[in-house]
């Protein structure tokens, strides 16, 4: 992994936010490479490991791309945002991968492309603490998943069999991102996922945090996930949690319906 003010780098683009409360809204994505988890629906297996080479978009909307070798300047970051009209967005997205898993690089670029109008949404998997310590002062928004291991390993877990679940660590991670000026918190639920796992995460979530806005997001099938809940199980969950949690919402990911990056 690149380490002082260098970074490994995905891609650097413009697009509009595809999933979560401010679905719609025009965003600069920065995403960084290497994630520790292995998400059974996960669309972006590229991201898992370090990549060689980065792309950047050449014009904002354009599609086109220039690639680049990895590792890149955070000074490089910031010059391929200025070029697609920065300023114009009303987010810039640090995502991956897992972005805090380059807590030096992230702070850094958050820090940076704040400073030039957007707000920062940080979009992560919730396990990194120590990365969001680094980095928490400089972003407006977390999004944190919830994952759940009826479909979530750590990349060092066994393929088959079962997994210690993540509450814990997201209880840790949820202390922290509190602190953010706003916390989302997402459950991808698919066909596997149950109720104990559930309930157990919505019990932390309502204990630690319970301003948080909890999305319900009916997964993609993707991978090794091939259908989505149906919609009496979502309306039954969603039923169930407004009991205990003020804000939940029910929000599929929507750039897959439109194509979009």
């Amino acid at each position: 992994m690149a380490r002082g003010s260098d970074l490994n780098l995905v891609e650097v683009f413009s697009s509009i936010q595809g999933e979560g409360t401010y679905v719609g809204a025009t965003t600069l994505f920065v995403r960084l490479g290497g994630c520790d988890l292995r998400c059974g629906w996960c669309d972006s297996p590229h991201t898992w490991k370090p990549a060689a080479e980065c792309r950047i978009e050449v014009g904002r909307g354009s599609g086109q791309f220039e690639t680049r070798a990895n590792p890149v300047s955070v000074e490089d970051v910031i010059a391929a945002a200025e070029s697609l009209d920065l300023a114009a967005h009303e987010f810039a997205s640090l995502t991956g991968g897992e972005p805090l898993l380059q807590p030096e690089a992230a702070g850094a670029i958050a820090r940076a492309l704040r400073a030039r109008g957007p707000r920062i949404l940080l979009e992560t998997h919730g396990l990194a603490s120590e990365g969001l310590e680094s980095a928490i002062a400089d972003v407006d928004v977390v999004s944190m998943d919830w994952k759940l291991s009826s479909d979530v390993r750590r990349a060092c877990d066994p393929k088959r069999g079962a997994v210690e679940p993540f509450h814990g660590e997201h209880e840790k991670f949820l202390a922290i991102a509190r602190r953010a000026p706003e916390l989302i918190v997402k459950l991808v639920i698919t066909p596997a996922s149950r109720d104990d796992e559930i309930d157990e995460a919505v019990s932390r979530i309502e204990a630690s945090a319970p301003e948080a806005t909890l999305i319900l997001q009916p997964v993609t099938p993707f991978g090794a996930v091939r259908e989505a809940p149906s919609a009496e199980r979502l309306l039954a969950l969603c039923t169930r949690i407004s009991n205990r949690l003020a804000k939940v919402r029910v929000i599929p990911q929507t750039h897959k319906i439109y194509g979009a990056l």
